[in-house]
This record gives C-alpha cells, structure tokens and sequence, in this order.
C-alpha cells in the first residue's frame, strides 16, 4: 500500500486531496497544526469507510514540530511515495506593494516557502526509498512572473497579491531547483495550481470545486515514470495542456 503526507489536510483543498487519495487505495497521513482539527477530520473520513488514515501535528513554520512528525511517521513506515505540500496561507486579504507589511511578508513565506523546505528536507529520506516518489507543491497562476506581467491576461487588473504572489514565486523557483536536484532519480516533482477554489481560503468564492481542485493535484502525485517533472501547472489558465509559463 503507498503512502501519502499532505500538510494542512484537515480542511478544504487538502482534506479533499487526502480523500481521493484514499479511494485510490493511499494510506494517508494528514497533516495538521490543530492536531485536534486533524483528528475531526479523519474522524469524518472514516465515517465515510476511508479507514487507512491517521492524523499527524506538523506545523510546517517549526523545526521542533516538523522533526517531531517525521519521527513519529517514521515509526509506522520506512517509505513514503507521496509528498503534497498543500499548507499555504494569504496573509489576510489583498496586499499592495507599496502596503504590505514586512511582518506579513515574513509570515506568508515561512508557511507557504520556507515551510514546504522544512518539509520536503524532513521527509526526504522516506521518499527516497519509494520507487516513484512524487513531490507537488500547491501553488497558484498569481505566482506565475510572466502572466502578472502580462497586461493581455484576464487577471492581470484584478485586485493584487503582492506578498501571497511573492511566495507563490518563490515556491516556484524552489520547485524548479528541486526538480533539478532530483533530476536523474525517480522522482516528480511539480508545482500545480489548483484554481480558484470555493473553500475557507477565498471565503468560498471561486470558479472551482473542491473536488476538481484536488483532482488537479491527485493527477500530478500520480503520474508515471514517463510524466513531466519541474513543471508549472494550471488547468483553469491552460486547459488544454495544463502548463503555463514561469
């Protein structure tokens, strides 16, 4: 049976990522930064008779908390085949460049880059023993540097995200690197936006379901050994191929 770690799984995108991932015959560890949080929610799946789950607290901005959690999954399973680093916050509504609070600045990149490393460094070794490893890191169309810039796109005189943008770009070069690193292994590695989703995070706005949504990442942490890897994709701005542009 393979076996996935999604963090900040208990809710939204990445509840439903855990839950399909189930159906495919996952066992899946959901990570959480309310273990309690994390415990309702495998509660909820298990009433569904998705039984092959356990709740995990990972709070991807601590070092103590992250190392924690590799010790403990580390006790139950030697391999891990799937990383999808789904934890990600906004900062709190819109932000302007000339607005936005360093401090913001410096709390949206620890979750949404630097917490993804602390992950990804942590769990390494597990992936490393899995025969097809897959890495997807969430990550959005507003971090794309070529379609911000472009005055041609449908999106480009919307409301701006300088620090959630920001980190997306960073998240998205850490890909790129990543994926090179790991470029002569079995492993894929792919940043995958999930679309506008009706969720907690956009107060349940959007144009796409939670289910499309986790589709769209279950697709990338599951590819064969013939699919793309330091990739950058998102369906809802390309949907014939799903790559768009750095």
């Amino acid at each position: 049976m393979k076996k996935a770690l999604i963090t900040g799984a208990n809710k939204g995108i990445g509840l439903e990522v855990a839950k399909q991932l189930l159906q495919k015959g996952f066992y899946v560890y959901i990570g959480s930064r309310d273990l309690q949080n994390g415990i309702q929610a495998v509660e909820g799946l298990k009433s569904e008779g998705l039984d092959n789950v356990e709740a995990v607290h990972l709070d991807v901005t601590v070092d103590e908390s992250v190392k924690a959690a590799r010790t403990e999954i580390g006790k139950k399973t030697e391999v891990l085949d799937v990383l999808v680093n789904n934890a990600g916050i906004s900062g709190g509504g819109t932000h302007s460049a000339l607005g936005a609070e360093p401090d913001r600045f410096m709390a949206v990149l620890d979750t949404n880059v630097i917490g993804v490393a602390r992950v990804t460094n942590a769990f390494n070794d597990l992936l490393q023993k899995s025969a097809e490893p897959r890495i997807v890191n969430v990550s959005s169309s507003v971090g794309s540097l070529t379609l911000q810039s472009d005055p041609n796109w449908f999106a480009y005189n919307y409301a701006k995200y300088a620090i959630y943008g920001a980190s997306k770009a960073a998240l998205n070069m850490y890909t790129v690197h990543l994926a090179y690193e790991l470029r002569d292994t079995a492993f894929k590695v792919n940043a995958v936006c999930p679309g506008y989703t009706k969720t907690d995070f956009t107060n349940h706005q959007g144009s796409v379901t939670v289910d499309v949504a986790a589709g769209r990442i279950i697709k990338y942490a599951l590819i064969d050994n013939d699919g793309p890897t330091g990739k950058f994709f998102s369906e809802e701005t390309n949907p014939e191929t799903g790559e768009i542009p750095w």
